[in-house]
């Protein structure tokens, strides 16, 4: 959850960012790259023409060097192709809303393009029975915000990648607990 805004005291509402994040952009760049490079090298050794402004991919052997060039090329061009689109649809971005005024909970999220391109749910704030914070160190750290909702699975509230820092998630969590007069569990 990356912004906050307390709408008239009576609508807490986080800003969840998707997959419009700098390391994403950065990671389909790479890729876009090193795809592009590998797929000419394939291509310059079929037709013995140098497409490449450094190296020389001219003098690989199609059959087996310029023929695995090209397949991790096209590889790398479909995987970009996909990061790219990612990127563009914005998936995993939305919004948690939590509104006194109506006394519901809405969650809200874009998915992919399709039927279920909008992923919303809708809760009443009664059934929340407290909000948990789930925290994994190591090689993979976890830190998360559920809420806990009778009759329900824990519903994370918080983005996937990048851990939040301790005090941020702690001050999150205590803000929407206290918001909605539950208990916190998991410190």
């Amino acid at each position: 959850m990356t912004t906050q805004k307390l709408l008239d005291k009576q609508i807490l509402r986080y800003e969840v960012l998707g997959t419009r994040r700098f390391s994403n952009y950065m990671i389909a760049t790479m890729v876009s790259i090193g795809g592009v490079g590998f797929f000419l090298a394939g291509l310059s050794s079929y037709f013995k023409v140098d497409l490449l402004p450094t190296g020389n991919a001219v003098d690989l052997i199609f059959i087996p060097q310029g023929i695995a060039l090209s397949f991790y090329g096209t590889c790398g061009l479909l995987l970009a192709t996909y990061l790219w689109l990612t990127i563009s649809w914005n998936v995993g971005a939305g919004f948690n809303e939590f509104s006194q005024d109506a006394g519901k909970f809405r969650l809200f999220r874009w998915g992919r393009p399709g039927k279920n391109r909008k992923v919303e749910q809708t809760y009443p704030l009664e059934n929340i029975q407290s909000v948990q914070i789930k925290i994994r160190d190591g090689l993979n750290p976890q830190r998360t915000i559920y809420l806990r909702i009778k009759g329900r699975n824990d519903i994370p509230l918080t983005r996937a990648g990048q851990p939040m820092a301790l005090d941020k998630i702690e001050n999150q969590a205590a803000e929407i607990a206290r918001f909605l007069g539950v208990p916190m569990e998991g410190l």
